[in-house]
Parts: C-alpha cells; structure tokens; sequence
C-alpha cells in the first residue's frame, strides 16, 4: 500500500476532527493537504462507505466525521485504504523450476500477512483522537 491513500485519509480526517463537527468542503480538505480536491472527494467516498465519515450536499454542504474520534483506530483506517501488500510484489513470475523461485511467493506471501498482522495491531492501539492530540490547534 505505497501509494499515500493512507496519508490522505488520515490528514482528512485529522481536518475534521480539529473541526468539532463543522462541514469542511473538499476545496478546503485539498488545499490543506496540496491536492487536486478530486482526489480528495475520491478519498471522502472510500471513507464515507467505511463509516468514518458523512457528507451534506449542496451549497452549505461538506463533510464531518460519522463518529467519534476515540471509535475510529488508525488500524481500520489502514484496512480501509490499503490495495496490496505493503512491501509490494514481484513484477514477473518467478522459475517454477528453480528451487527458490517455484516457492518465493508462498514465503514472502506468509512474511507479509505477518508484518502486516503487526503493523494492523500496533495502528489499532492509537486512535484518531490520539493522533490528532498530536497537533496545535
């Protein structure tokens, strides 16, 4: 999951987190983080099917959190957004008859599941209201 989807939903929802409830418009959100605001609608639509977020439309519309800070773990934010292995992939198919390459992928599928089991566990032990104690208002 090298692909920042988890900085971009964790720096939006840190933004509506320090709004206490107010609507913040995508434009807003964009700006902060120095994105097109359609990558950041793009994230509000991942995050408002997971529950993290809902959303007013209109001209008085934006976004707010769907829930406490103190519910939503960076661990299921991470869940939410990731694609792939974190570590990545190989980009060929190995030799089925070489020694290492007919079984890499089993072993390196196995030491991925497990550093990505750890990293899960240790975001699901910080919340978003931890995170964003984090920075001066």
């Amino acid at each position: 999951m090298n692909n920042g989807r988890f900085a971009i939903s964790l720096h939006i929802l840190v933004l509506l987190e320090k709004a206490n409830g107010e609507l913040l418009s995508s434009d807003y959100m964009a700006g902060s983080i120095n994105i097109n605001p359609v990558l950041v609608r793009k994230e509000l639509i991942n995050l408002r099917e997971h529950g993290f977020v809902m959303s007013k439309e209109g001209k008085n519309g934006g976004t707010t959190l769907a829930k406490s800070a103190s519910q939503i773990t960076l661990g299921a934010l991470y869940e939410s957004v990731k694609s792939a292995h974190l570590l990545g992939s190989h980009k060929n198919d190995p030799n089925p008859l070489c020694s290492v390459g007919k079984e890499i992928n089993q072993h390196l599928n196995s030491l991925y599941d497990d550093t990505e089991r750890k990293l899960i566990h240790q975001l699901n032990q910080q919340t978003l209201e931890d995170f964003s104690a984090k920075f001066s208002t």
